[in-house]
Parts: C-alpha cells; structure tokens; sequence
C-alpha cells in the first residue's frame, strides 16, 4: 500500500502540472471504488479552478473553488498527468480534464482508493479525527509519550494508530523503531519519554529520507513520471528477515505483530 512517502511524491509530482488549471470535465469509466464516485462528479468539477494540491495522512487533496477532490490511493493506485487524448488502459477509472490539454488519470487495479467530492475536508468523516503530521510541528516525543501512558498495546501498532499520528505505515515503522533501538513489541505505555523523543525524530527523519528518494517500490508503486522508488534500497530491517543486521551482524526477526509482519534486530532493540 502507498504509504506517506509514496503519497507525498505523488502530491510533489502532480502538482506543477494541476496548480492552477481549470478543470474542464471529468470521465468516469468505473464509480465503484472503495468508496463511490459521486454520481453528479462531472456537474461538481467542471469550470473548478485547482487552488491546491494538499495532502493529510495518506489522502491527497485538490482544493478547488466550492470543495474539493479527495483521492486515496488504496493499495494500488496511482495518479500520472498525460494528454488526455492518451487511451486509457484497463483500471483506468476516472480522468480530470484540464484546460492545458492534459488529465489527471486514476490508474487502481484492485479499485480499493477513492476519488470523492467533498464540501469541507476538515470537517469529512474521513478526516477530521486524524492525529498530527508526523513532518508537522505538532508531532513531537512528548506528545507521544503523554498519549502512551498507560496503554499496554505494542508500540509498533501505536505509531500506526492515525488517530495519534498519521501515516507511519508499517514499512516505515519498522524502519524508525530500529534506528530509535526500541522492540515494537515492546508496551507503548512502558516506553520512557527519552525514548520517545528519540523515535520520533526517527520517524521525521525515515520519512523525510524515503520523500528524498522517491518512496518505496515492493509492488505497485510507481512515481507519477513512472519511475521506481528507491528507498528500498535503504531498508535497514524490513524485508530482510535472517539477513545480517547493518549495526551487530545478528539475524533480523520477523514475527506478527497487530497482524502485521514486523521485522527487528533482537539485539539491537529492546
């Protein structure tokens, strides 16, 4: 799934293209994605000037001059500028056409985004209970801290819990847990506030680093000119089960945690 990173270059990569264009309609080739395009899509956007290219959390945001767009990418969608004259290609769903000529085209294969007209965002259900961003001001180690206390839950599943901090998917918590040396095992509520001071400038940093490299690519991310992310060449942990571990040599693990496959040096993080 498109995580932070991925969405971010996503936002990056489209938005000298849409800034400020007027959309002169939009097509709708498959309204039944995650959650269905509005019926009256075409009546709402078209004439709309994009004002801006906005992300929160994983969701994009086109600001527009009544509302907006929101657009998530689900596991496997992607957003690419093209001429709009271009074919579309199976699972090419909906296109926002431009006034220069151009479309902005949701390619989703496995149809688990979203692309909805919304009023208000702040106020959408889909948004407005969601924690701070984690590149944010607001997201520091003691606010952490002060919203662990006394929950026994892993931590790992903690800092994937957006309601206290969006999109540190589970790549990228993986990732800082291991270079703040913290089990994600380990109880959120039995980490000290040191500590979380350390792994959330792990996280600032994972993430700022995958941005700079163009996110991750396991699968099906692409950026918007088509290009593979590398970061994945700069997994520390996950992925590499049995591998050596980059600081003492040791074996990573891998065990589920929250469901998830959660990958760890045990000697590095306690």
């Amino acid at each position: 799934m498109p995580e932070l990173p991925e969405v971010e270059v996503t936002r990056l990569g489209i938005r000298p293209h849409v800034l400020g264009q007027r959309i002169r309609t939009a097509v709708v080739r498959e309204p039944r994605l995650r959650l269905p395009v509005n019926a009256d899509l075409v009546e709402r956007v078209a004439g709309q000037v994009i004002h801006g290219v906005d992300r929160r959390g994983k969701y994009l945001l086109l600001a527009l001059d009544t509302g907006a767009v929101l657009i998530h990418l689900g596991m496997s969608g992607q957003l690419r500028v093209l001429p709009a004259a271009t074919p579309p290609r199976r699972h090419d769903h909906v296109d926002l056409v431009l006034d220069s000529g151009d479309c902005l085209r949701l390619h989703d294969p496995r149809r688990f985004g979203v692309l909805r007209w919304i009023d208000d965002g702040e106020k959408h259900p889909l948004l407005r209970d969601l924690g701070p961003e984690p590149l944010g001001a607001a997201f520091t180690g003691t606010m952490l801290h002060a919203r662990s206390r006394g929950r026994s839950a892993a931590i790992k599943g903690f800092i994937m819990d957006a309601h206290i901090v969006v999109g540190v998917g589970n790549i990228y918590a993986n990732e800082a847990l291991f270079r703040a040396g913290i089990d994600p095992r380990r109880a959120a509520g039995g980490v000290s506030r040191v500590r979380y001071e350390r792994l959330a400038a792990a996280i600032r940093t994972v993430l700022a680093e995958a941005i700079a490299e163009g996110g991750t690519t396991l699968r099906d991310f692409t950026q918007p000119d088509g290009k593979d992310g590398h970061f994945r060449l700069s997994l520390a942990v996950y992925g590499r089960v049995d591998a050596p571990c980059l600081r003492c040599g040791g074996p990573i693990r891998s065990v589920r945690v929250g469901g998830r496959s959660s990958y760890f040096c045990p000697h590095c993080q306690h």
